[in-house]
C-alpha cells in the first residue's frame, strides 16, 4: 500500500517569507518552493494550497528513509517541561560573565550592609554624646 505524506513549513527568509512544501510518496521525497512577499495569513496560505497546489513545480524525487516511530505524547510532554525548567548552558564566555556578575553582586552587597552598619554606629554614637551633652549642662 502506498504512502503519502506532505508538509508545509513557512518561514522568513529575509526579505521576504518563503513557504517550502515537502511531499513523500513511496519513500521518495519531493519539494516545491513558493516566495511570499508579505507575511502570509493562514487563510491566505489555505486559499493558496486549494487553487495552486496542482501546478506546483516540484523536484526530482530523492530516496529517503521514512521513518514510522512516534513518541508517547506525555513523554515529549515531560520532556519540553525538563528543557524548560534547565536553564540554557550557554557559551563559555557567557558563563564566565554570568559568574563574574554574581561574584561582584555578592561584594556590592557585602560592602553596603558593612556601609550601613558603619552608618548606624555612627548615629547610634551621636546619640550618646547628645545624652551625655545634655546631662553635663
Amino acid at each position: 500500500m502506498d504512502k503519502v505524506t506532505g508538509s508545509l513549513t513557512v518561514f522568513f527568509e529575509a526579505p521576504f517569507w518563503v513557504a517550502v512544501f515537502e511531499r513523500t510518496e513511496n519513500g521518495k521525497l519531493s519539494v516545491a518552493k513558493v516566495v511570499f512577499g508579505a507575511e502570509p495569513k493562514d487563510s491566505e496560505i489555505y486559499a493558496f494550497i486549494l487553487a495552486k497546489y496542482d501546478g506546483l513545480d516540484f523536484s526530482p524525487a530523492v530516496a529517503v528513509l521514512v521513518r514510522e516511530k512516534r513518541k508517547n505524547p506525555k513523554r515529549i510532554q515531560r520532556e519540553v517541561k525538563k528543557q524548560l525548567k534547565t536553564p540554557g548552558i550557554g557559551t563559555k564566555s557567557q558563563q564566565a560573565l554570568q559568574r563574574q556578575r554574581e561574584q561582584s553582586k555578592g561584594e556590592q552587597k557585602q560592602k553596603r550592609r558593612q556601609r550601613q552598619e558603619a552608618e548606624a554606629q555612627r548615629n547610634f554614637e551621636l546619640k550618646q554624646q547628645k545624652k551625655k551633652a545634655k546631662h553635663l549642662v
